[in-house]
């Protein structure tokens, strides 16, 4: 579903160019629930971003369903974005002006979705959050886990075919993180392509496999179930 080849992300700073990402060689397949580890600096982050078609400075090839996405225009890797991919950002990236409901909708906007329908995926996304009482809020009015949680909300209420998640829980507690991570669960059961960057072990656990990254490097791989 989604393949890497050679990617390489660097910064010229002056003389000196200093590398993200080294020759990153990796492979998704349909349905998988993979862990992206490290520490930090290790190019976690980046890696994601290039996933998700967010960064388009690297080189290298990248496949995304059969796509050749290094050799499409910023435009066109825009609308496969829209069209396949959830991401849950790390530092929410709500928009301010709009309220909860109007956030979470807004990926809806994308797709072949009718008014009606459009309200009936977001009621019920609102309602498996547990957010229906803040739905008319905007973003400010809210604290860091809830804007998280509608950060979630976003990213999965349009069924998407592979959801991002970049550390998903670290503004949650215990209980709310749980249930995230339940809830990638069930996605990833009925078909969700799940790939999360996190520092937690436990997180991980959730998922199939666990890709190592150092200093740039893919260093290694570990199978959890």
């Amino acid at each position: 579903m989604l393949r890497l080849a050679n990617i390489e992300k660097s910064y010229q700073t002056g003389p000196t160019r200093t590398y993200v990402l080294r020759q990153a060689n990796v492979e998704i397949r349909q349905g998988e629930f993979v862990t992206i580890m490290g520490p930090s600096g290790a190019g976690k982050s980046t890696l994601l971003g290039i996933l998700g078609m967010l960064d388009h400075s690297w080189t290298g090839e990248y496949w995304f369903l059969d796509q050749p996405v290094h050799a499409l225009k910023p435009k066109m890797r825009s609308e496969i974005n829209k069209q396949y991919v959830g991401f849950v950002f790390q530092q929410y990236h709500l928009i301010d002006s709009l309220t909860v409901y109007e956030n979470i909708e807004t990926p809806l906007t994308y797709r072949d979705y009718g008014r009606s329908e459009r309200q009936a995926m977001v009621a019920d996304i609102l309602d498996r959050f547990q957010i229906v009482g803040k739905k008319d809020l905007f973003p400010n009015q809210l604290s860091g886990g809830q804007q998280q949680l509608v950060g979630v909300a976003r990213a999965v209420v349009a069924k998407p075919k592979v959801i991002l998640a970049d550390e998903p829980t670290g503004n949650l507690h215990s209980d709310q993180a749980r249930e995230i991570m339940e809830l990638f669960t069930r996605l990833n059961q009925e078909g969700t392509t799940i790939i999360q960057v996190t520092h937690s072990r436990e997180n991980a656990q959730y998922g199939h496999r666990i890709i190592q990254l150092k200093d740039g490097w893919v260093v290694g791989e570990e199978r959890i179930r």
